[in-house]
């Protein structure tokens, strides 16, 4: 055995030779967005529960040599060439993995454990706060035709547009559907303004309503009986999956969740949707979802559009929200605080407590965190009627 020849052999077969193959730089540049994206998640602090996820896969799949996913394969069974068997066959780790993304299980199981975690009881409590929760689904059909203009495909328009209801699932969901190779800057983009709402929405906030309006103090709503609570999730999943039926997985699963919760005889499988299982889709989720960002597709002008129309997008659909809480304040009698507008994208509970921090330093004595919780749920609501109606349109 020629111990030398070996040794060569082995170093030109290593990851670390890839990268100084033809096309490697791309690679080091995704390992060290990676490392950007994990530092934003562990130190920052920004959505740490999804993007180090993301951001581990982002680095276990552009590592030369790995072969945890395939992007050739799942071209392949979009194209219909191939089916699931081979994916199970000659995939790896990510690509198994990935088939919860691609079938649409995972983000429908999140949306299961997020109707566990929510109290519909603020939108029962003041329904008309419904409308802020769709008037913040604006910037989804802006970022739509602006992608669109762009030189986006109708499918991906859509895809890009959904960032705007700042629902991750939601986004990762139709994405996945409609445009699966950009999947990954879609996803990053959603839950990096997810994470940056403190940001985006404050100075908005101030710059379309005055001191006088952020200074409302709210009257305390009506307290909602049990039988609601339980009867509106069922009422919704029967309506809405009438009227739009692609929605039915994400609006399906989200009631489901949320009468586990309010029927009282469901704790056990209430408190499972909203803890073990939810954090065990959530890894799954979000290392799949960074497996996705493959360099040789990632690094590319379309991916830069995408995340100024995702900016865009979150910027509008807060803007909506706000124009129309302006309105019900107006015709109210300026009984509504337009803030709570604000709420009406779908980052729940992230959005409502930005209404209630700029509510208070126009009026310490201003609680607006419930009141802002009834548009902020209307949104994650609003969000999957959005990515349905959509997807019935481009599916």
């Amino acid at each position: 055995m020629n111990i030398l020849e070996t040794l060569g052999t082995l170093a030109a077969d290593s990851g670390f030779a890839g990268f100084f193959a033809q096309g490697g730089w791309k690679n080091l540049i995704m390992v060290a967005l990676a490392c950007v994206l994990l530092y934003l998640g562990i130190v920052k602090k920004f959505e740490p529960l999804l993007l180090v996820g993301i951001a581990f896969g982002c680095l276990l799949t552009n590592l030369p040599g790995a072969s945890l996913y395939h992007p050739d394969l799942w071209d392949a069974l979009i194209s219909g060439e191939i089916g699931y068997g081979e994916i199970l066959k000659h995939g790896g780790l990510l690509d198994i993995l990935y088939i919860g993304v691609k079938t649409g299980v995972y983000p429908s199981l999140i949306f299961l454990g997020v109707g566990a975690m929510t109290d519909f009881g603020p939108l029962l409590a003041y329904p008309k706060s419904m409308l802020l929760g769709a008037a913040a689904q604006m910037g989804v059909f802006v970022a739509f035709f602006g992608a669109v203009a762009l030189g986006f495909t109708g499918p991906e328009g859509a895809s890009i547009g959904i960032i705007g209801g700042a629902d991750g699932p939601t986004a990762i969901f139709l994405a996945t559907m409609l445009a699966p190779h950009l999947l990954g800057p879609i996803a990053i983009s959603a839950y990096s303004y997810m994470a940056l709402i403190p940001m985006i929405q404050p100075p908005l906030m101030r710059a379309l309503t005055t001191p006088k309006e952020r200074a409302v103090k709210m009257e305390q709503r009506r307290e909602v009986s049990k039988t609601e609570k339980i009867i509106f999730p069922i009422l919704v999943a029967g309506f809405v999956i009438l009227l739009l039926p692609s929605t039915a997985p994400l609006v399906g699963c989200l009631m489901l969740g949320n009468l586990l919760r309010e029927c009282g005889v469901t704790q056990r499988l209430s408190d499972t949707a909203q803890n073990a299982m939810m954090n065990i889709v959530t890894i799954f989720l979000s290392v799949s979802v960074g497996a996705t960002t493959v360099a040789a597709r990632f690094l590319s002008l379309s991916t830069l559009k995408i995340v100024g129309l995702g900016l865009a997008a979150f910027a509008v659909s807060t803007i909506g929200g706000l124009l129309v809480g302006k309105l019900m304040y107006e015709l109210s009698g300026g009984k509504i605080n337009p803030l709570i507008g604000s709420a009406g994208v779908s980052a729940v509970p992230m959005a409502a407590r930005i209404s209630q921090v700029e509510g208070q330093k126009a009026n310490p004595g201003n609680f607006l965190l419930m009141h802002a919780m009834g548009p902020n749920v209307a949104g994650v609501i609003g969000s999957a009627i959005a990515a349905g109606f959509l997807l019935a349109v481009f599916g």
